[in-house]
């Protein structure tokens, strides 16, 4: 079931709109004791939403999003939590106007950065989900709810994205609003979700945005495809190498022009640069949690915001600098040569443990440039497990990354 094929059952009156939600419910009493993505429920059943491109479609909504009904703890374990804000994050509001049915809230790690939650892989129970919207991730893996909200800072959509085997996109920055939704780097933040089926994040997105509908292509012919991870002098285990080769052979397949892309040396200081910025801007979002907290707090977030207190504000600016003159020079590159990038999503498979959450090196230059992101799960792995790659896109034509997109799910099995 997508949300598309949902609404056309709403329409000849073969579903009513709590069905989704009855059903999810069940799925969530069977499957989260054991994966465990839910920080708290909805205590009660809603009212049956009227209209809307979501109407009936239950969603889960990372605990850093604030929630006048729910109570919000930002992954603190205890130490910071309210039981209700005065007003509901935009999202939740524009979500509830387009019918949506907020199932509850989904774990995320400590504030958002780097101290793992309860939650586990739905693949492998012993595996991490990825973070810091390893709840959202596991929910939609576990079809616990067709759809469910995270944000990105670093990779905290595409990494669990690609753990847990669901697509994730993270639009461009500052394409829908954060309002309501606590803050760790505000130049790198970004809002984005997950989901089973590539229709519903375009049906999402078009909700969101009021963007029109966005259809698959008539085919991928003349579109050009780029490949290029970055950083690119890290290996890739061979669960990823082997993904981007079947994914580029699909693409070509769908008649799509699939070249190298060149960038210069200077691209290859951007991981550096989104490290800098994330510790300097989170040393300041988050100064009062520290000095009240610190004590409280995982080691790796206080040795980040230690870190980012030391930044000198002209190394900030260095990295300011080069990422805005390097979204330009991306810029005539999605001009002159290509249409979408693709690239690894992380560097393999979900790692084993539940003490970390993996590693977002490969998405960490992305976000700096503040492009869309989309994984695609594509691939499999060792032992069965998902291993997906991205497809990148210019800001701001987040519409053209998601056609295609559909067009590639909707082609050849690859």
């Amino acid at each position: 079931m997508n949300i598309d094929r949902f609404r056309a059952r709403l329409a000849a009156g073969e579903s009513q709109p709590l069905d989704w939600w009855h059903l999810c419910r069940e799925r969530i009493a069977v499957r989260e004791p054991e994966v465990q993505a839910w920080e708290v429920l909805a205590p009660r059943t809603p009212e049956p939403p009227a209209a809307g491109l979501l109407r009936g479609v239950p969603v889960g909504l990372k605990d850093i999003i604030e929630t006048r009904d729910l109570p919000t703890a930002w992954g603190t374990g205890g130490y910071l939590g309210t039981p209700g804000s005065l007003v509901d994050a935009a999202l939740v509001t524009l979500l509830e106007q387009q019918g949506a049915l907020i199932m509850g809230k989904t774990v995320t790690t400590e504030l958002a950065y780097f101290t793992p939650g309860k939650t586990r892989n739905p693949h492998d129970l012993t595996r991490t989900p990825g973070g810091s919207s390893s709840g959202s991730a596991a929910a939609v893996a576990a079809g616990m709810v067709p759809l469910a909200f995270g944000t990105q800072t670093a990779g905290s959509i595409i990494r669990p994205a690609s753990y847990c085997g669901v697509f994730g996109f993270k639009p461009t920055f500052d394409a829908v609003s954060l309002a309501g939704i606590k803050s760790f780097a505000p130049s790198l933040d970004t809002l984005g979700w997950f989901a089973n089926h590539i229709e519903d994040i375009c049906t999402t997105f078009s909700a969101l945005t009021r963007a029109p509908a966005i259809d698959a292509l008539p085919s991928l012919d003349g579109v050009r495809v780029g490949v290029r991870s970055l950083p690119s002098d890290r290996v890739l285990d061979a669960d990823v190498q082997r993904a981007l080769a079947r994914t580029r052979i699909r693409l070509e397949r769908l008649g799509a022009n699939v070249v190298p892309l060149p960038l210069d040396e200077r691209f290859a200081a951007l991981v550096e640069y989104q490290k800098e910025v994330m510790a300097y801007e989170a040393a300041q979002t988050l100064a009062s949690e520290h000095r009240q907290h610190a004590d409280s707090m995982g080691p790796r977030l206080v040795a980040l915001i230690e870190e980012g207190q030391t930044l000198p504000y002209a190394r900030y600016r260095q990295a300011q600098q080069a990422a805005i003159e390097l979204r330009q020079v991306l810029s005539r590159g999605f001009v002159d040569a290509v249409d979408v990038i693709l690239a690894a999503s992380a560097q393999g498979v979900a790692p084993e443990g539940l003490q970390a959450t993996g590693d977002p090196l490969f998405c960490r230059a992305w976000t700096l440039l503040g492009v869309p992101c989309l994984n695609l799960p594509l691939g499999r792995g060792h032992q069965g497990l998902p291993v997906g790659v991205q497809l990148i896109g210019e800001r701001f034509q987040d519409d053209r990354l998601l056609a295609i997109a559909r067009t590639l799910m909707g082609g050849g099995s690859g």
